[in-house]
């Protein structure tokens, strides 16, 4: 199983627990134990289904194989692993902060490196910060973002963000060539174009959030290094993009003092 299958497993174990306590109620007449075994089944179930589906994968295609494990690298015309061209543009905390106090719209797509940093509390300070400059932060949410679906959702509701600015990746995807800055949180297979423009990615098909599309990606991450996918992301060497690189809570902290300064 790959790494990027993980939360699709889990919870299909967690349907499994259902069934087996379900089938425990029937061998001890127990109506309290079926009740709740077919629920913890279905919702599990259906879950997964979800899951799959927000990866472009078939559940038998999850069970049999993952990502990243036994499937060879994509080759280029010249026999070596096709790679992603150009060049990185690294930014700076006080000048992420000056170009989120200039836009007029921004996008935060948040990712498990958000919540591996528990940046959540500073990107709450920050959102509260530009929306009182007059500045129109949105939050897009992924449907496999993080460890499972919803975590995002549960890391922003914990940290008070307004409900009513997190909105699912289908109803912002249309909004960001409008966006004058996205930024990235700790977030990578959700947001590689090569979904989009390679066929032969192993994550060709996924849907993902186009926020290369904006004026200005601003990508944070610790390092280069590949995502759950164990795939190269192209966002990273586009021309609109800059990457922010550091624990994104320090980094996060850096960019809300520049912005109250």
């Amino acid at each position: 199983i790959g790494g990027a299958d993980m939360p699709v497993v889990v919870s299909m174990l967690n349907s499994y627990s259902g069934w087996a306590a379900a089938a425990t109620g029937f061998m001890l007449s127990n109506d309290l134990l079926i009740v709740v075994g077919a629920l913890v089944g279905s919702s599990g179930a259906i879950l997964s289904y979800i899951m799959c589906n927000a990866m472009n994968r078939s559940f038998i295609s999850v069970i049999a194989g993952g990502f990243g494990t036994t499937a060879a690298a994509p080759k280029a015309a010249g026999g070596a692993a096709a790679e992603p061209v150009g060049e990185v543009n690294p930014i700076l905390a006080a000048e992420t902060a000056e170009m989120l106090r200039e836009a007029k719209n921004v996008i935060i797509v948040p990712g498990y490196g958000m919540a591996v940093a528990q940046a959540q509390h500073t990107v709450f300070e920050i959102t509260r910060t530009l929306r009182e400059k007059g500045v129109n932060v949105r939050f897009g949410i992924h449907p496999v973002a993080g460890r499972m679906p919803g975590h995002m959702n549960v890391l922003l509701a914990e940290a008070k963000v307004p409900y009513d600015i997190v909105f699912e990746m289908d109803e912002l995807n249309d909004d960001f060539p409008d966006t004058d800055v996205a930024i990235v949180i700790g977030a990578n297979d959700i947001v590689n174009p090569a979904a989009q423009d390679d066929p032969t990615s192993p994550i060709a098909g996924m849907p993902v959030l186009e926020v290369w599309k904006a004026r200005t990606s601003i990508v944070m991450k610790r390092s280069m290094a590949s995502g759950y996918a164990g795939v190269d992301n192209p966002l990273f060497y586009k021309d609109n993009n800059r990457m922010l690189f550091g624990d994104a809570k320090k980094m996060l902290d850096e960019v809300l003092v520049a912005l109250k300064s």
